[in-house]
């Protein structure tokens, strides 16, 4: 029998396999709002046999996006324009999630097409924020240095935004701590250079991740999951390192995270990474054993059986794909042909389905 088609619980939710979709930035929102791109976009996923569909880095204010037409959740608004793709998600029995962002001195940026540089306030990109006043890269902005306010003001928002999603339908949110964003950037001394409760020690540059993880798992409901996503490492001498992510992790669980999300890198530009496939796996595997949380795997997973050895070996209790959904929406449904899973189809294309060999 497949371990990546056995069905996984956490808290009250079960999720039907162990293939999710990973958070993909689309770049395709007006002010925030998801667009019928979304919802073909993440329904199709949902169609294909996905347990679990993420929606992509969503901000929880304008000024925490990457790029002017990323997703957000501000407000009611943005909350009730979500609700027709959860629902959907939903009638083709996959769990909608969510994962809530901030993208800290990495925001104001443009769309990957278009090179993903900078933006300048007249091609409307805005000044943005950061622990420190440390710019991600040459030519790009230097970010304001966040006042006590201001990281005030980013604590509410996550914590409003939590309360937005629940009001979406989401039935999972995931905290955006990795790739350089703004938690992340609060975790790792590369980019945290500041002198307050909130810089210099490991507990001191932990504590805003740790306070958002604590409220939003307060706001979210008891019976649904929250995730954290985390950069393992940096690839770099002095920075944010796995056994740093241990920690984080033990703590996450111990304020009543469920699941780490374990990605790794993107904090710093033109740094090596040794990418191949599974890369990522050892991190997820890890924190699992040592924090004894549930994981997900993500990277450079591309075959059926590589993912079926991630979750039968207990490297992972998850694999989270993103590239490979990109070219293949009915992954799941494809892989479990491959692994002589029964996995259920649409009615409507039951036309399609190959008989078993």
């Amino acid at each position: 029998m497949s371990k990546l088609f056995t069905p996984l619980t956490l808290r009250e939710l079960t999720f039907k396999n162990r293939v999710f979709v990973s958070p993909m930035c689309q770049y395709s929102s007006d002010d925030g709002m998801p667009t019928d791109w979304h919802l073909v976009h993440l329904g199709s996923r949902a169609v294909g046999g996905a347990a679990l569909v993420m929606v992509e880095a969503t901000a929880v204010a304008p000024e925490g996006r990457i790029s002017p037409w990323d997703s957000g959740l501000w407000s009611r608004g943005h909350a009730e324009e979500f609700q027709r793709i959860t629902r959907f998600i939903k009638e083709n029995s996959s769990v909608p999630g969510v994962q809530l962002a901030h993208a800290g001195r990495k925001a104001s940026t443009d769309a990957p097409w278009r090179g993903g540089g900078p933006l300048t306030q007249k091609q409307g990109g805005w000044q943005p924020l950061g622990p420190s006043a440390l710019p991600f890269d040459e030519g790009h902005p230097v970010p304001k240095a966040m006042s006590a306010g201001d990281i005030e003001n980013v604590f509410d928002d996550f914590t409003a935004s939590a309360m937005w999603a629940e009001l979406a339908g989401f039935e999972v949110v995931e905290i955006h701590a990795a790739h350089g964003y703004l938690l992340h950037e609060f975790l790792s001394p590369l980019s945290n250079r500041r002198t307050d409760e909130y810089g210099g020690s490991l507990e001191n540059r932990m504590r805003l991740p740790l306070r958002v993880a604590e409220s939003v798992r307060a706001i979210w409901p008891a019976k649904w999951p929250v995730f954290v996503r985390i950069s393992a490492t940096d690839y770099v001498e002095g920075g944010w390192d796995l056994d740093q992510s241990v920690e984080l992790s033990k703590r996450l669980k111990a304020l009543g995270v469920d699941l780490i999300d374990c990605s790794s890198g993107a904090l710093m530009p033109r740094v090596k990474m040794p990418i191949g496939p599974s890369y990522q796996v050892p991190f997820a595997e890890r924190i699992r054993r040592e924090a004894q949380i549930a994981t997900g795997a993500v990277g450079m997973i591309t075959e059926p059986h590589q993912a079926e050895a991630i979750i039968a070996e207990g490297k992972a209790d998850v694999v989270l794909l993103a590239r490979q959904m990109l070219e293949d929406p009915y992954l799941a449904l494809h892989a479990a042909q491959a692994l002589g899973a029964e996995i259920d189809w649409p009615e409507q294309y039951l036309r399609a389905k190959k008989p078993k060999a």
